[in-house]
């Protein structure tokens, strides 16, 4: 079983999250996935990671969840960290799925537990990573707490000290909880950033080692050029390429119709990675807005 360390070690610097592709008739695109992974390896992750929504769990079912996990994991073999992640199961479920994530040689597997209603209380909670976790190192992410913050603070404080197998948590809270929840959990747990790379400039200091990198899957110089500006404590460039950069390419994408996620797959598309094509009813890019979308990466010099 992967120690703690080498987690740390894989999650330091940019993290890809994989953003499963499909073709336009609505199959799971696994050329495409592999070839997403080998990219993002190749341009500086260190891990493949699955998350709920960016791997687009919410359009699949339960047995290719667990296809989509098993290719992952054969694919990046020795290469990489393969983190999974499971579909907001009840823990019966849950733990089924942990084993067989660890039968198909995944390292990590990130746990979102239900949460509708507020039905689970710190306790419950506690008792849910626990369980998963004597099968297979876990992984936290706080969406979870976005509603609830304290009870989040609360429940972070309560597996520090009572569940060994937790080895991460990913953030997408952002603002004050992670702050503290990354100054309380960064000397256990490898803590990392969600979302833009000022969400990571906010916790670096606090103790994070790594962050959610989009540009690593289709332009790695940008990621490069951050990393190196952290690396080297220089924290003027880290903020240039934030306002270059980032700034820019998250405005224009968030605003496409069909939001991030079709922008993201439309980014595929224009790298000849996988196809824009995601299955209904969320939305695709058009002809149009392909082009649209080809001229502003051009205009930015990343394509």
């Amino acid at each position: 079983m992967i120690s703690r360390d080498e987690v740390r070690e894989a999650l330091t610097g940019p993290i890809a999250s994989l953003t499963t592709p499909f073709t336009q008739d609505g199959k799971i695109d696994y050329v495409g996935l592999r070839r997403l992974i080998d990219g993002n390896l190749e341009g500086g992750s260190r891990s493949a990671l699955l998350t709920y929504g960016d791997s687009l769990f919410s359009l699949m079912t339960d047995d290719e969840i667990a296809e989509v996990t098993r290719v992952v994991s054969e694919h990046t073999g020795k290469r990489g960290l393969t983190v999974a992640a499971d579909g907001g199961w009840w823990t019966g479920k849950t733990v089924e799925f942990a084993r067989y994530c660890r039968d198909a040689g995944v390292d990590v597997l990130m746990v979102k537990p239900p949460i509708w209603g507020a039905s689970g209380t710190v306790e419950s909670s506690v008792e849910h990573y626990a369980a998963v976790a004597a099968e297979i190192p876990v992984m936290l992410v706080t969406n979870i707490w976005a509603g609830d913050t304290a009870k989040g603070l609360k429940t972070v404080e309560a597996l520090l000290d009572r569940v060994d197998g937790i080895v991460a948590i990913k953030d997408d809270i952002l603002g004050e909880f992670v702050r503290k929840m990354t100054a309380m959990a960064s000397s256990q747990w490898a803590v990392f950033s969600g979302g833009q790379k000022q969400n990571h400039l906010d916790i670096v200091h606090y103790g994070a080692v790594g962050y959610m990198s989009t540009f690593v899957s289709f332009y790695p110089p940008v990621t490069r050029q951050y990393w190196d500006s952290v690396e080297s404590g220089d924290w003027e460039s880290a903020a240039r390429v934030i306002a270059e950069h980032d700034w820019p390419f998250f405005a224009y994408i968030a605003g496409m119709q069909g939001g991030f996620d079709a922008g993201m797959h439309g980014i595929l598309e224009l790298y000849g990675i996988a196809g824009r094509w995601r299955r209904t009813p969320y939305y695709s890019l058009n002809d149009e807005e392909m082009e649209e979308l080809k001229a502003f990466c051009q205009s930015h010099g990343w394509l």
